[in-house]
């Protein structure tokens, strides 16, 4: 089978234009018109990437997102209408990804889900065990523990990680953290890594609000501390 696309928007004319756009770059579409119907047919048949509408009729993008990432770490793009804030990080809090804003050329999405999907079939290069404190990362096992506790990561949080920790003290701008981990630079927003790395602490800082692992170097970006 080939890549697989769910594209979850109420719009049948930008449906349309984004299904066409898709099948042109020679993947598989299925197309949903709400958050139910979205559900349903990842239930069916998993895809590969997940394009979700954030204002959708019923289950709003938001719920999808979350009820999809409860199960699964299929890489996610909110779509929105407009460059809110709000919107962006609520989207990236959900669980997405990434995000685009309406309107959008059919390159750019292409583009996006191209590094998406090469992020996600790339191999990391083999790294050893790693321990900093409670903290141990074993990377070619996919593993993350906390005091000998499975962390679970979707698979942005944990090469965002596996990026800090292969230069742990080094900072890392979030320029080099867009391209290394989402694959992309020059049209990426930093917004995405700020979510990310809040996330992320969420998960393995003991208190987040005061990290022990990730630390933010102001006007710099972030380093994991040896």
């Amino acid at each position: 089978m080939g890549t697989q696309i769910l594209t979850v928007e109420d719009d049948e004319r930008i449906r349309t234009a984004v299904r066409l756009a898709l099948e042109d770059e020679g993947w598989d579409v299925t197309e949903a018109r709400n958050g139910e119907e979205a559900l349903e047919a990842f239930k069916r048949s998993p895809a590969d990437v997940v394009l979700i509408d954030i204002m959708l009729p019923g289950i709003d993008g938001f719920e999808v997102c979350r009820a999809i990432r409860r199960n699964s770490d299929v890489p996610i793009v909110m779509v929105t209408a407009r460059d809110d804030t709000h919107d962006v990080v609520a989207g990236l809090e959900a669980g997405a990804d990434d995000y685009l804003t309406k309107p959008f050329a059919p390159k750019e999405l292409s583009a996006r889900i191209r590094a998406l999907l090469r992020r996600v079939r790339t191999t990391s290069p083999a790294m050893s065990q790693m321990e900093f404190g409670d903290l141990e990362i074993i990377p070619d096992q996919g593993l993350v523990l906390l005091k000998g506790e499975e962390i679970h990561l979707t698979k942005t949080e944990f090469r965002l990680l596996v990026e800090l920790a292969s230069s742990p003290g080094r900072v890392f701008s979030r320029e080099v953290l867009l391209e290394r981990v989402w694959g992309y630079g020059y049209f990426g927003d930093g917004r995405l890594v700020d979510v990310h790395i809040r996330r992320l602490r969420t998960k393995i800082e003991p208190d987040p609000a005061k990290p022990r692992y990730v630390m933010t170097v102001r006007g710099l970006g972030y380093k994991l501390q040896t």
